[in-house]
């Protein structure tokens, strides 16, 4: 599936900023599965200076430095994606979930996509006891990672509502989790929070999901703005084939794998390492974000 991905970010201040300088992670990258044909960020005001890099994820990062008085600042990403359907396994033929952990805490790797780096508590991450207990009730003795993490992501979306305005960005996930809502950034900060909490590597995925009227009874939960949802490994990749290895996207918002009408932007530990603007202004006053998106199939 090829999409042509839109977005238009709005950060609008309530008195005029004198300098500002920002890092922006809103241009996707080539990945496994996915492919970047072209994307480019325009960008209002025009910054004085801009450079372009990358994170230790991968993930492709944008520093500009905005020298002129201004009271909203305006970032367009224009791309074309190419997305291959991930090859899953069935969830019963994956290994037992205390396999997965005891080989995660073994790994030697320490490169971008090891493990290693997504078992133990991040900024906004905590390992709530709670949170544990409750993940713990789907992954009984023996049971196969991946058929665990399965039931999970459906006891998620039933117990957790889906509701704009509950939570923000700095809510954390013992927060959201006593409340029993939030929005797809609570509901992968809570996965991931019980995942690791029992000893499995998770990650945070920002991205997209493909757009459908609100008429489209398919339409999945989060389509109008920025997605989020959980990497989790399953253990290393079998020689020559899959069997049940390797990185697999959850979304729990949605109760399903994530595949094809999934546009990966960025991957961290949480949020705080993927946040789409970052940085600092000079100037007063409060400050609101407003983001818009659209993700259409090329025909």
């Amino acid at each position: 599936m090829i999409y042509d991905v839109r977005q238009t970010t709005v950060c609008s201040y309530a008195s005029p900023v004198a300098h500002a300088r920002h890092v922006l992670r809103l241009t996707p990258v080539s990945r496994d599965g996915e492919r970047v044909h072209v994307a480019a960020l325009q960008i209002a005001p025009e910054p004085a200076q801009r450079r372009e890099g990358a994170d230790f994820f991968g993930n492709r990062l944008t520093w500009i430095e905005v020298a002129e008085p201004h009271d909203a600042l305006t970032v367009k990403l224009a791309a074309r994606v190419g997305i291959d359907a991930p090859v899953v396994p069935e969830p019963q033929s994956t290994p037992p979930w205390e396999t997965v952990r005891a080989d995660a805490f073994a790994a030697s790797d320490i490169g971008p996509q090891s493990p290693a780096h997504f078992l133990f508590p991040s900024r906004l991450v905590s390992l709530d006891p709670e949170i544990r207990d409750y993940t713990r009730e789907s992954f009984s003795p023996g049971r196969p990672v991946l058929d665990a993490a399965m039931e999970l992501i459906g006891r998620l979306k039933a117990d957790i509502a889906y509701e704009i305005g509950a939570t923000t960005v700095t809510t954390t996930p013992p927060m959201s989790f006593a409340l029993r809502r939030g929005v797809c950034q609570d509901f992968a900060h809570i996965m991931i929070a019980g995942l690791r909490g029992l000893g499995l590597p998770a990650a945070y995925v920002s991205g997209y999901l493909r757009s459908a009227p609100r008429t489209d009874l398919n339409r999945l939960q989060g389509s109008e703005a920025m997605h989020a949802w959980v990497l989790l490994w399953c253990g290393s990749p079998a020689s020559g084939e899959r069997r049940g290895g390797g990185w697999f996207g959850l979304d729990p918002t949605n109760a399903v794998i994530a595949a094809a009408d999934h546009v990966t932007l960025a991957v961290g530990r949480d949020y705080t390492d993927v946040a789409p603007v970052d940085g600092v202004i000079l100037g007063s006053g409060g400050q609101r974000m407003g983001v818009s998106v659209n993700v259409t199939p090329v025909q």
